[in-house]
């Protein structure tokens, strides 16, 4: 038998359908692979007897002719969501202990699905970072090397647990959470292919939260099919969040392989920057020959406000992340690290439990929402952040379908090689993806090449809103043209 790590996501709902194999040997082989890939530190939890109590249980549906949408399949659950029974940490000291006596809605529409859980996957604390460094449990590896070196490699973040897991087939697929790129950066670095769905698309009830407006989860998958499959069983209306949209979930799957002839797709010229990386460029510019080759129309567009995307959401999310964050205080639950009295406890508390780059967005969030400073840049930046709207407003309402841009400015980097003297260094990561968030736009990221190095590097496609259809549809055709790119050498079996 092949190796069954080595399948899709697909080509494993198919064979169990089938009945070519059992969901308990695709947990068996999916445990053995995760206990052989330590060395990535993917995991901060591994669940192998909840995994194979789940698979035998689909084995049984699947003989009675019961079978979900997702029936056996192993999963990786970004250690954002909180699953019962099942330690959730956020990649905190704060909630290290913190043991969730419910499920979130998404984890929970993928079990009532036939989701098997593998574990819990690494992340940036509270999923602030772009590297997947700033961990509590320490850092996830990449399973990329690059060519003749063995430099350890970021796997982007903040969900890097998932890219990299999904990347060393240790799972057919990952939820992740995506506030500024956080699912669209680690899948250009690592190969996979990840989507932000519109903001309301799934719920957020149960995912420990960083930006309340700019939070949305998603999947990261080895494939666009792969990724459309875990979409349909995520998404979906949420009485419990306020911000979860009441529209049907569409098959996305139908959308796949649709084509994109006679579509427009715009090109923004503000995502030429200045230094671009003649890598990015040349990718960028293959990209919208395939398209071209493909049937679309290309044309050249303009969203102005793009310059100052960067700058707002660094005043946006920080700000709703110091709110957010205020909640972790030592007295309900998480870690409590006694003081001389109340005052004391919360800040030995705090001081203890977050990281470094958590404290210091807590700072720069509540500096911009204090008295005085509230106008001059919080209500600046929601102001900018709806320009930003408008400009992608603008573009599809003159007729654009989908928008292509470079995901990342360059290939993964070294551990410790950016942002340890300047925080700013590691923030720019972001620049290609934080408007689509700003916005509250779908937006996806699909290997499309390599860089001089053998690693992988990515496109991004942007949609109008609820109209993740569309992008499956380019991402598709992208995935089709582009040079297959082998899986990793696996350096740490």
């Amino acid at each position: 038998m092949t190796d069954l790590t080595g399948l899709t996501l697909t080509d494993a709902r198919d064979s169990l359908a089938q009945k070519k194999i059992s969901a308990v040997e695709l947990a068996k082989a999916h445990i053995a692979a995760i206990e052989k890939a330590r060395a990535l530190n993917a995991f901060i939890v591994e669940t192998p007897e909840k995994a194979l109590a789940m698979a035998r249980q689909s084995d049984a549906r699947i003989a009675k002719g019961e079978a979900g949408p997702l029936e056996g399949i192993p999963l990786g659950i970004k250690d954002l969501y909180c699953t019962e029974g099942v330690r959730t940490t956020a990649g905190s000291h704060i909630l290290e202990g913190f043991v969730p006596p419910y499920e979130s809605t998404v984890t929970a529409n993928l079990w009532r699905d036939g989701a098997v859980m593998l574990g819990k996957l690494n992340l940036d604390e509270f999923a602030m970072g772009s590297s997947n460094e700033t961990s509590y449990f320490g850092p996830v590896i990449s399973p990329w090397r690059r060519r003749g070196s063995n430099t350890p490699l970021v796997p982007g973040g903040s969900s890097g647990g998932s890219a990299a897991a999904v990347a060393a087939r240790l799972c057919f697929g990952a939820t992740a959470t995506d506030t500024g790129g956080s699912i669209r950066q680690p899948a250009a670095f690592t190969g996979t292919v990840g989507i932000k769905p519109t903001y309301g698309r799934c719920s957020r009830w149960g995912i420990v939260a960083f930006a309340s407006s700019l939070d949305q989860a998603g999947p990261i998958a080895r494939g666009v099919r792969d990724a459309a499959i875990l979409l349909r069983s995520m998404a979906g209306h949420d009485p419990k969040d306020t911000t979860s949209v009441d529209l049907p979930v569409p098959d996305f799957e139908a959308a796949v392989g649709r084509g994109v002839k006679g579509l427009k797709i715009g090109i923004p010229k503000e995502y030429r920057r200045d230094g671009m990386a003649a890598e990015i460029e040349n990718l960028w510019a293959q990209g919208i020959a395939w398209l071209q080759a493909a049937g679309a129309t290309i044309t050249d567009i303009s969203l102005p406000h793009t310059r100052h995307a960067l700058p707002a959401y660094y005043i946006v999310a920080p700000a709703e992340a110091s709110s957010n964050l205020a909640r972790y205080d030592g007295v309900r639950y998480g870690l409590r690290v006694p003081g001389k009295d109340i005052d004391g406890m919360y800040e030995n508390t705090r001081a203890a439990g977050f990281g470094k780059e958590v404290r210091r967005r807590i700072m720069i969030g509540t500096y911009v929402l204090s008295a005085g400073y509230y106008d001059a840049y919080y209500v600046r930046a929601q102001k900018i952040r709806t320009l930003i709207k408008r400009d992608f407003e603008t573009a599809f309402a003159e007729g654009i379908d989908a928008i292509l841009t470079p995901a990342t400015p360059s290939a993964a980097f070294g551990l410790g090689e950016k942002g340890s003297s300047d925080p700013v260094e590691m923030y720019l990561n972001d620049i290609f993806t934080v408007t689509v968030n700003m916005a509250g736009l779908p937006g996806i990221a699909v290997p499309a090449g390599v860089s001089a190095e053998g690693l992988p590097l990515g496109l991004q496609v942007i949609g109008r809103a609820f109209d993740e259809e569309t992008l499956f549809s380019v991402a598709h055709v992208i995935e089709q043209a582009a040079p297959k790119i082998a899986p990793p050498e696996k350096w740490w079996a």
